[in-house]
C-alpha cells in the first residue's frame, strides 16, 4: 500500500517564509532553510518551496536558496515560482531540487508541460493549480491567485495529466488559510478522474482535516503551511493520529 505524504509548504518572499489568508495579508514565518531542516528531522515526507513573488515580479526563483536547502535536508523537495523554461528547470535540478512546480507558465504555454516531462521525466514535474469556486464552478487563477481565468479546474487537470505532469498540487483559494478543512469534494472528483497523484492544499486547521482529506478527498498527499510553521500541529503526532485512523503513513 502506498503511504500518504505529509508536506510542509514554505511560501518564500524576499528570502523569508511567509504565510497569509486567502493568498493575502502575509506575515513572516521564519528562515526557510532553518525551517526545512527542522521539518526533515521531524518526519515530513517532502517539502515544497514556492517563491510567491517570482512570477508577479518577473524574476527567477533563487537557485542559491535551492542549493542551501539541498545541503541541509535529506528528503525530496519541490521548488516553484517564476519557472517558465527548460533552462530554469535545469538550473534548479542541478542545484539539488528533486522536482519543480509550474503554475501560471503552464496555463500560458501548455506545451511547456510536454517539454519538461520529455526532457526531465514526469516524476520531476508538478503542476500547481490554484482554483476558486465561483458560482458553483471551479475556475483556475494565475499569478499567485491574483488573475482569474475562465479555465475549468477539472478540464485543465485532465489536460495537464495528458501532457505528462507527474502530479498535481491543487490549492483551493476558498479554503486557503481559513483552517476550516480541505476542499474534499473537489479533491475526490479530481482523484476519480485522474491517474496521477493529487496533493491537497488549502484549509488545514487540525488533525481531523488531514484524516478527512485522505479518506473523503482521496488525496495522495496533504500540504499545509501555517499549522506547521506556528507549531499548531506537530508532524510526528499527526502521523501517529493518521495511523490510528487506518491511514498508511511513513513513521
Amino acid at each position: 500500500m502506498l503511504t500518504k505524504r505529509i508536506i510542509p509548504c514554505l511560501d518564500i518572499k524576499n528570502g523569508r517564509t511567509v504565510k497569509g489568508i486567502n493568498f493575502i495579508d502575509l506575515r513572516d514565518a521564519g528562515d526557510p532553510v532553518e525551517l526545512a531542516a527542522i521539518y526533515a528531522e521531524s518526519g515530513a515526507d517532502e517539502l515544497v518551496f514556492l517563491d510567491i513573488s517570482a512570477t508577479e515580479e518577473r524574476r527567477k526563483t533563487l537557485a542559491e536558496l535551492v542549493l542551501r536547502v539541498a545541503e541541509k535536508v535529506n528528503i525530496p523537495f519541490t521548488v516553484g515560482g517564476g519557472i517558465s523554461s527548460v533552462e530554469d528547470v535545469d538550473v534548479l535540478l542541478q542545484n539539488g531540487a528533486d522536482k519543480v512546480s509550474i503554475n501560471s507558465s503552464a496555463v500560458k504555454n501548455p506545451e511547456l508541460i510536454n517539454q519538461l516531462s520529455q526532457k526531465f521525466g514526469s516524476q520531476c514535474i508538478t503542476v500547481a493549480i490554484d482554483a476558486k469556486q465561483v458560482n458553483g464552478k471551479w475556475l483556475v487563477h494565475l499569478v499567485g491567485g491574483k488573475v482569474p481565468t475562465e479555465l475549468d479546474l477539472f478540464d485543465w487537470a485532465k489536460e495537464v495529466e495528458e501532457r505528462g505532469a507527474g502530479e498535481i498540487l491543487f490549492t483551493s483559494m476558498n479554503n486557503d488559510g481559513t483552517k476550516d478543512g480541505f476542499a474534499n469534494i473537489a479533491l475526490a472528483k479530481l482523484s476519480s478522474e485522474l491517474n496521477i497523484p493529487i496533493i491537497a492544499s488549502g484549509g488545514a486547521g487540525n488533525m481531523q482535516h488531514f484524516t478527512d482529506t485522505f479518506k473523503e478527498g482521496k488525496a495522495d498527499a496533504a500540504l499545509a503551511a501555517s499549522v506547521f510553521h506556528f507549531k499548531e500541529i506537530e508532524i510526528k503526532a499527526l502521523k501517529e493520529e493518521l495511523q490510528k485512523n487506518g491511514i498508511a503513513v511513513r513513521l
